[in-house]
């Protein structure tokens, strides 16, 4: 009987104390720096502005490479001239985007963008869930020139964790669109 009041005082001390409460629920905290433009020194038939934090890389056949080393991302840029397939380049482009429909949740109606002043007009789809591009846009004089945009991530897709991100350089392609310039 002794041994039993000593477990049950020993239960009754270990077990007095503060009241064990859950943690709050964490969310993460991303910064971006703030957004400031340069204007594209690229020998290219076309020029836009870029972010400030960014890296542009000269590819071959007037393609370029935007890289954004701190968020590991790209926007790959690939230029063609308009010989007579402006079709096909648009069918080509939206062939691209839905390539993605096999991973993606869901891909948005395109954006719609025309700047009769510089000759500029494109779409930029959104492409949600986990697949490997999640944003692209095309863009053309509809004589000469198209281009298309395209970010990829340097890590396996997973749409949540990287949402922030894609908002971020979203808002860039978006900017590109609206500076972008055709050379003669």
């Amino acid at each position: 009987m002794r041994k039993f009041f000593l477990l049950i005082s020993a239960i009754l001390l270990i077990s007095c104390g503060e009241e064990t409460l859950p943690k709050p629920k964490g969310y993460l905290s991303l910064e971006y720096p703030d957004k400031v433009y340069k204007k594209g020194v690229f020998s290219k038939p076309y020029t836009f502005e870029t972010l400030q934090i960014t890296e542009s890389k000269n590819l071959p056949k007037n393609w370029i490479k935007v890289e954004y080393p701190t968020l590991k991302a790209s926007v790959d840029i690939t230029y063609r001239p308009i010989e007579g397939n402006l079709r096909e380049l648009l069918i080509e482009s939206e062939k691209l985007v839905f390539e993605h429909a096999i991973k993606a949740d869901q891909i948005t109606a395109p954006v719609e963008y025309a700047n009769p002043n510089t000759k500029v007009y494109g779409s930029l789809y959104q492409i949600l869930g986990n697949a490997a591009s999640q944003v692209q846009f095309h863009a053309t004089d509809s004589s000469k020139h198209f281009l298309k945009g395209s970010l990829f991530f340097y890590t396996k897709p997973n749409y949540d964790s990287i949402l922030p991100a894609v908002e971020y350089i979203k808002e860039d392609m978006i900017h590109m669109m609206e500076t972008l310039e055709w050379k003669n």
